[in-house]
């Protein structure tokens, strides 16, 4: 496993108030949500990313009110064409 050190100010946990170590937590799930959406990884890495297990992904993806289902408007048509 790789360990990447970062440098915060002090203040940024206040803001948020979390500990150090609750906000590196966040920080993880919060850069996994936005990959996610992004369509940059898939669902089961951005959970590995976010340190969860699948079904905790899904639900950070409803607290950060971004869809589990990531179609793009072809990919739907075609499942909606197939559907018939």
């Amino acid at each position: 496993m790789t360990i990447i050190s970062l440098q915060l100010p002090d203040t940024v946990f206040a803001a948020l108030r979390k500990d150090p170590h609750e906000f590196i937590q966040e920080m993880r799930i919060a850069a996994a949500v936005k990959w996610y959406e992004l369509g940059e990884i898939s669902q089961g890495k951005a959970a590995e990313i976010a340190g969860l297990t699948r079904s905790e992904f899904i639900n950070a993806l409803s607290r950060f009110k971004v869809s589990p289902l990531q179609y793009t408007a072809q990919e739907l048509a075609e499942e909606l064409a197939n559907a018939d």
